[in-house]
């Protein structure tokens, strides 16, 4: 039987992703064979050339979706209490008031840090921490200290992700992830892939991630087909009703 490979690009100030991550997580906690189902964790910028938080310190994110889309202050909050509203309805407090934006590029350094320090359980766990802490808390996520603190939350070690913060470590795998994400003609997230075969786009309902899971393990494990001799006819044999 043949394990299953789900691998999720995002971006850590993706609303849609955290809200597309619940639901998948929601699919996948009834999935038959959940415990065969490995994900992976993939690096997206939304905005790569986003300035860091230090940049524009006071910047809401209403008042820099406004200025980088030409919409007005009230319209973008409209669209914020909407997207708050279906994060409620997967069990997340979304605080749109109080998200600082920020470059997100060491936040995926962080995780590829922390897969490497743990494995994809502690990068799965650091992605989640990452999206509370930006929607939900108001923490700043291109923080070095933030995300220290952030890994710890996670169990990892404070020294050792710091040290690689510091320096380059998971820089060259974030941006494999995005040249990946290119070649896979992917352009918006959450974008989810199994087994390199099969592709979903977007915050999908728990329903069609399920769907996802099913035709992917599907592929992966075909039924057994015992092919039979072309044009041979039909002859005597028994069966369970009988002969």
């Amino acid at each position: 039987m043949n394990d299953l490979h789900v691998e999720i690009w995002s971006d850590i100030a993706c609303p849609w992703c955290y809200i597309g991550k619940r639901r998948f997580a929601a699919a996948l906690e009834t999935f038959e064979h959940r415990d065969r189902v490995r994900v992976t964790w993939r690096s997206f910028e939304l905005q790569p050339d986003a300035e860091p938080s230090t940049a524009h310190p006071g910047l809401t994110e209403a008042q820099m979706l406004s200025e980088r889309k030409g919409l007005p202050v009230d319209q973008v909050r409209q669209m914020f209490d909407q997207v708050t509203q279906v994060a409620a309805s997967v069990g997340l407090a979304y605080d749109f008031d109080t998200v600082v934006p920020a470059n997100t590029f060491d936040a995926h350094r962080l995780v590829h840090v922390a897969a490497s320090l743990g494995g994809d359980g502690a990068a799965a766990d650091v992605v989640e921490r990452l999206m509370s802490a930006h929607f939900e808390h108001g923490r700043v996520v291109d923080d070095a200290d933030v995300l220290v603190e952030i890994a710890v939350e996670a169990g990892l070690d404070a020294e050792a992700v710091r040290a690689a913060l510091a320096s380059d470590a998971g820089a060259g795998a974030v941006r494999a992830d995005e040249a990946e994400a290119a070649a896979l003609g992917i352009q918006g997230v959450p974008f989810f892939v199994a087994d390199r075969r099969l592709g979903l786009s977007g915050a999908q309902p728990v329903e069609v991630f399920t769907q996802l899971l099913e035709q992917a393990w599907r592929d992966a494990n075909p039924p057994l087909a015992i092919p039979t001799i072309a044009g041979a006819a039909g002859a005597e044999a028994c069966g369970p009703d009988g002969c």
